[in-house]
């Protein structure tokens, strides 16, 4: 018995088969009692090819900069924007004073000014060659971006025109640094606390004029007078006191930071107090006769205003040319982090329905095997640790919306790096009767109208999943490894798979995926 009618599940033959809720049925209304069934196993041609990432969904509280050249892939170079946070209300330490009865003191700034102010871009991994000479420099971001801020499809993608952000005069500092920086002694770089976490996190600083410090400090007292409303909040900061900096790499090929923190620190002379009283206290007696010396004061720095997860931040990453001369090659697909190459996979749905119309989907296996990979250079690049198998035209609200995978239109597996080299989706079954019964469903609306070319032309897309490398964020108080978080992978890491759309002399695809579809059939066994 084979019906044309989708979407009935048979649940006795799911409960005899163990199949999860990840299955399907094609065709079938009903199950006479005179029907027997059993399962089959068939494989069916999936075609694929690399296509280019020109732009792709960033967002992320880690700033990548550097430049990375690869033998097979060229360069790329990565260069981001942050904004900086301040809190809500924010003021700056209070000057010293003490009451009328010089017994109880508040404060602890000695003088009301700025003594030094420098940007710091904390880090605490990076890809590439540590020793290598690298420098960026600093800009402050100018008024255009003011306006671009306002709209997230302005800097949320990667290929982000950051030239129209800042200005060339708007130097903030350059600077020349290496990943490990050997002038830290031993014993710095190995401090920890008491609870062994450590004490030291590499960064690079610039030194910024003494007259930003001040500005700032004058405007926040002026504040707190009522004068300005400017620290209220972040927006309001970044759009009266700091619009943000612009990082960019220009010189250095081979080292990629990626920068956890961007901090703005100021520093001020403070008094020495008494934990008790408050009061500033005096220095050791300094002369023959036992008279004090002079206040006790010292020069300190501190972190107001960083970057944080609450504000912005943009990444722009460039590639070289060599990209694509990968992107013609048709005797596999590629996949290259970040925002360079993608695979595309061609599901053969109309096959799958005409000669499994009247069976149940028990489970459908898509497989991506991936070639060995040169690891005889200086920091080769690895294959992505995890993917996102999502339909075409569903891409771009995936990323936006923060989505996670919904086993239907979206899977993410890891790769399996030690026995198999792969990355194995199991059972995508869901997505296959989704797809189907999607086209059906038009067709039946559309009615002697149906014109199935014409449908097609105008949903290309309906038959085709892309493959993305992706970083996957758990939970980490949850003991069920809760997936939270799915983002475009912004490391470098590259997987050379098996598949692409090169053809035989008879116009045969050579070397086709197998889709592994696990089936039910129900034979009528009536004489």
């Amino acid at each position: 018995m084979k019906a044309k009618k989708l979407g009935i599940l048979l649940l006795s033959a799911l409960a005899a088969m163990g199949c999860d809720d990840n299955t399907g049925t094609l065709g079938l209304d009903m199950l006479p009692t005179s029907d027997e069934l059993s399962a089959h196993v068939t494989t069916f041609d999936v075609v694929t090819r690399s296509v280019k990432a020109e732009n792709i969904y960033s967002k992320t509280d880690i700033g990548y900069i550097g430049k990375f050249t690869d033998p097979d892939f060229g360069y790329y170079e990565s260069s981001f924007l942050s904004e900086l946070n301040c809190t809500d209300h924010f003021v700056f330490p209070e000057v010293y004073h003490e009451n009328e009865s010089g017994t109880q003191g508040t404060g602890e700034i000695a003088k009301d000014s700025v003594t030094d102010i420098r940007l710091v871009l904390f880090y605490s991994s990076w890809f590439g060659d540590s020793l290598n000479a690298c420098r960026m420099s600093a800009y402050e971001l100018n008024d255009e971006w003011l306006e671009a801020r306002t709209n997230a499809a302005n800097y949320r993608y990667t290929d982000l025109d950051f030239s129209k952000y800042y200005d060339e005069k708007d130097l903030l500092g350059r600077k020349a640094y290496t990943a490990y920086d050997a002038s830290i002694p031993d014993s710095l770089r190995n401090s920890t606390d008491s609870y062994g976490n450590p004490l030291y996190t590499p960064y690079v600083s610039f030194q910024l004029d003494n007259a930003l410090g001040n500005r700032i400090l004058q405007l926040n007292r002026a504040y707190e007078r009522g004068e300005n409303d400017y620290f209220d909040n972040a927006d309001k900061f970044t759009n009266h006191i700091f619009k943000g900096v612009y990082i960019k790499n220009d010189y250095g090929d081979g080292t990629i930071l990626y920068i956890d923190q961007v901090a703005m620190q100021l520093q001020f002379l403070l008094h020495v107090t008494d934990s008790d009283t408050g009061l500033k206290l005096k220095k050791k007696v300094t002369d023959d006769e036992g008279v004090a010396g002079s206040d006790s004061v010292y020069y300190g720095w501190q972190t107001f205003f960083a970057s944080t997860k609450e504000i912005v931040q943009a990444n722009r990453f460039a590639n070289s040319e060599k990209i694509d001369e990968k992107l013609k090659e048709t005797g596999w697909t590629y996949l290259k982090s970040p925002a360079g190459i993608f695979t595309e996979a061609t599901l053969p749905y109309d096959e799958i329905y005409e000669r499994l119309a009247g069976d149940t989907l028990n489970s459908v296996k898509l497989t991506f095997t991936n070639y060995n990979q040169k690891n005889d250079y200086d920091y080769a690049m690895s294959a992505p640790g995890n993917v996102l198998l999502v339909r075409k035209g569903k891409v771009k609200e995936f990323f936006e919306d923060n989505q996670l995978t919904d086993n239907i239109t979206s899977y993410t597996v890891t790769h399996n790096n030690v026995s198999t080299n792969q990355y194995t989706f199991s059972n995508i079954a869901r997505l296959v009767t989704t797809c189907i019964n999607e086209k059906n469903a038009a067709k039946e609306a559309a009615g002697s109208s149906w014109d199935e070319a014409e449908w097609e032309a105008e949903h290309p897309d309906w038959d085709k999943v892309w493959l993305i490398p992706v970083t996957v964020t758990y939970d980490s108080s949850s003991s069920s490894a809760q997936i939270i978080s799915i983002q475009n992978d912004l490391r470098p890491g590259y997987a050379k798979l098996q598949g692409g759309p090169e053809t035989n002399a008879d116009g045969e695809v050579k070397n086709p995926l197998k889709l592994e579809v696990t089936y039910t059939t129900f034979h009528d066994m009536k004489p």
